[in-house]
């Protein structure tokens, strides 16, 4: 029988200011990392059309 999952800890004070301050700033990627994750994006989608993350 599998194990219950715990829930999820709420972030809190500085924690939660540098979690917020990283999703408004993402760090930038090579151009060719980019290009990279956009060949594997196309692959994995013509590999399975019919999952819903590719619609």
């Amino acid at each position: 029988m599998a194990k219950p999952i715990k829930d999820t800890p709420l972030l809190t004070g500085k924690d939660a200011e540098r979690f917020r301050w990283h999703l408004e700033h993402p760090s930038p990627i090579s151009k060719k990392r980019r290009e990279e994750a956009i060949k594997i994006y196309e692959i994995l989608k013509t590999n399975n059309p019919d999952c819903e993350l590719f619609k």
